[in-house]
């Protein structure tokens, strides 16, 4: 996503600091060692132990509590519905207090739930080879004694990483507040989170801001472009909100951008906070701090691989289908309008990334200054009968297939649209550029509810950010559908 101008909360009295001085993260032998008594918290690690503790808990249950040998189908089965049923549950998620003894309610049920299941399915389908409650009973426990105990070693193992390698941390707030979580972040490094940065206004007056390790006030990054710098720079990871970001002016703006650039977003609830809209998650505590993860609701990893595997298959289908009516639009547009059948443009992507648009070529246009600023309508007396054609029957929209299949582009989205009008939108539209937060598409929820061509830019927004708070793959599906049933509807782009 792009930068822009707009101050975070507070910079209107901030005084820059430039990037490159917000404190690097130390390194291996220069973390703190945790303090006697102090509760052992964890930062987030890689999901792979995790993922085979919970996997293998199953197999070696059943081999030392069931005698029968069991075909080995059977125990991937199991392997995989535990995964399943843990993920489905959120006991994969990220916590920056995990402990075994808190889900241990939570292991212990769902491994009830799967013994059981796989005793009725054997006496459906196996009654010779069924399992008694006995069994049961002894199996769950086995597997749950066997789970905890490799979650707990995972657990171990992440502090150990977490005070060998603390992950750079931004702070957004000020007051009182941002200055007990910093010094907590500081004193305790076991929670892996070491700051580097303060995102707000600097202090005034006889108030101080939070400082380092080396009692030295923390950077103030006083905009969005010092921002960005310093999350790139540092390799920030975590940032931790001390007010909701819609208790504060630009603070939705801020969250997007940083959601973009992959950080992990943390937001304090406990006492002496700011009461804010509902967040996503257990709440979990930063020493003492009631903190819960604030998500952007399009970092769904998996369901993102399923939309762009989908893109890929239907761009290279729809490739394969429309190749003929693709040839014939090009041969039309050849005859029609001369050389230069296909017609570039710089449009604007995913988190602002800029790329190179493809369509039919429908009007020629004067110069190159004419085809980055100039708003096309369909009523241009230049356009020719055949491109006039293409443009009310969409059919020149189909080489961005081409882009879709690159990665440039997805099947639905928001609407892509030239650097200098979405400069202009960002301006004149709060909320438009948020509608880069997920990959820009050949059709979205604007365009099948009649937002096409030259209407209202405000309504595309919200529609288009309405569809990226509620995206889904059954959304996809359903915009699909709705563009399949109103292509030859004539309405123009």
């Amino acid at each position: 996503m792009t930068m822009e101008s707009a101050p975070v909360p507070g910079a209107g009295q901030a005084t820059a600091v430039q990037a490159h001085t917000v404190h690097p993260p130390r390194r291996s032998g220069g973390g703190a060692r945790a303090q006697p008594g102090e509760r052992r918290t964890v930062r987030y690690g890689r999901l792979a132990p995790l993922l085979c503790v919970d996997a293998l808990a199953p197999a070696v249950t059943f081999a030392l509590v069931v005698p029968v040998p069991w075909p080995w189908l059977l125990v991937a089965v199991q392997a995989v519905a535990q995964v399943l049923l843990f993920a489905r549950r959120g006991l994969h998620r990220m916590r920056l207090s995990p402990s075994v003894l808190s889900e241990l309610p939570a292991l212990l049920g769902l491994t009830l739930l799967q013994w059981y299941v796989t005793m009725e399915v054997l006496v459906v389908w196996a009654p010779q080879q069924a399992i008694g409650w006995s069994v049961l009973a002894y199996g769950a426990a086995t597997q749950t004694v066997l789970t905890c105990a490799g979650r707990a070693a995972v657990y171990r193992a992440r502090r150990r990483a977490a005070l060998r390698r603390p992950l750079s941390t931004l702070i957004v707030g000020q007051g009182s507040l941002a200055r007990q979580v910093t010094a907590a972040l500081y004193d305790h490094p076991a929670y892996g989170l070491r700051p580097v940065g303060l995102v707000a206004a600097p202090a005034s007056g006889d108030e101080k801001q939070p400082t380092g390790s080396d009692s030295v006030p923390l950077p103030v990054l006083a905009s969005p472009q010092e921002v960005g710098r310093a999350v790139v720079q540092n390799s920030v990871r975590h940032v931790v909100f001390t007010a909701p970001p819609e208790a504060t002016p630009d603070g939705a703006a801020l969250f997007t951008l940083l959601a973009g650039h992959g950080c992990r977003v943390w937001l304090v609830t406990g006492p002496g906070a700011v009461a804010g809209l509902p967040v996503e998650g257990r709440p979990d505590h930063l020493w003492g701090f009631t903190v819960q993860p604030l998500r952007d609701g399009t970092n769904r990893p998996f369901g993102q691989g399923v939309k762009r595997a989908m893109d890929a298959v239907l761009a290279t289908a729809g490739l394969l289908l429309a190749a003929p009516v693709m040839a014939a639009c090009a041969l039309a547009v050849r005859l029609s309008d001369g050389p230069g059948v296909i017609f570039r443009q710089e449009r604007v992507g995913r988190h602002g990334r800029p790329f190179v648009l493809l369509k039919f070529r429908t009007l020629r246009p004067a110069d190159v200054q004419e085809s980055a600023t100039r708003w096309n309508v369909a009523s241009d007396g230049r356009m020719s009968r055949v491109g006039r054609m293409l443009r009310r029957t969409s059919l020149d929209e189909l080489p961005q297939l081409w882009n879709v299949l690159r990665g440039d582009m997805s099947m639905v989205g928001p609407r892509p649209e030239r650097p200098f009008f979405v400069a202009q939108f960002s301006r004149a539209h709060p909320g438009y550029q948020a509608r880069h937060r997920l990959p820009v598409g050949i059709t979205g929820l604007a365009q099948v509810n009649g937002l096409r061509g030259d209407t209202s830019i405000e309504e595309r927004a919200r529609f288009d950010n309405r569809y990226i708070e509620t995206w889904s793959l059954w959304q996809d599906a359903c915009v699909l559908a709705r563009t399949a049933g109103s292509l030859f509807r004539l309405g123009g782009s």
